[in-house]
């Protein structure tokens, strides 16, 4: 992959770094709330920069990809955001989900953890 040269990427909440000046960056897994998904890791500062965008989308701007790639990527990503926010709901609510919205919240995450592990690679 290449970096893509003196492009402004966006961070979210206002935050800008230059795509060639990115040197790591580092998913937050925990306590990751609302503006805490990635630690930037920037040329010439101390500290990373707390970005409220995920790896991957940050990854999207700063290299040259394929746009298929990207979709996939994007794709896989906002599986494992919505797993995530699933495995959140507790056994009462999802039974209320269930009876009321005809939603079975176990059995949509039993098929997104399959097409994650399937994809896996």
């Amino acid at each position: 992959m290449e970096i893509r040269e003196q492009l402004i990427i966006p961070l979210g909440y206002g935050k800008f770094v230059r795509s060639d000046k990115i040197v790591a960056l580092e998913p937050i897994e925990k306590n990751r709330g609302p503006g805490r998904r990635t630690k930037v890791f920037v040329e010439q500062l101390p500290d990373p920069i707390i970005a409220s965008r995920t790896e991957q989308a940050i990854i999207a701007n700063i290299v040259k990809t394929a746009p298929e790639i990207i979709s996939a990527t994007a794709t896989r990503e906002l599986l494992y955001d919505f797993l995530d926010d699933i495995s959140q709901v507790g056994p009462m609510l999802r039974k209320s989900i269930k009876k009321e919205a005809e939603l079975d919240l176990d059995q949509l995450e039993g098929k997104i953890r399959d097409i994650l592990k399937n994809s896996a690679g």
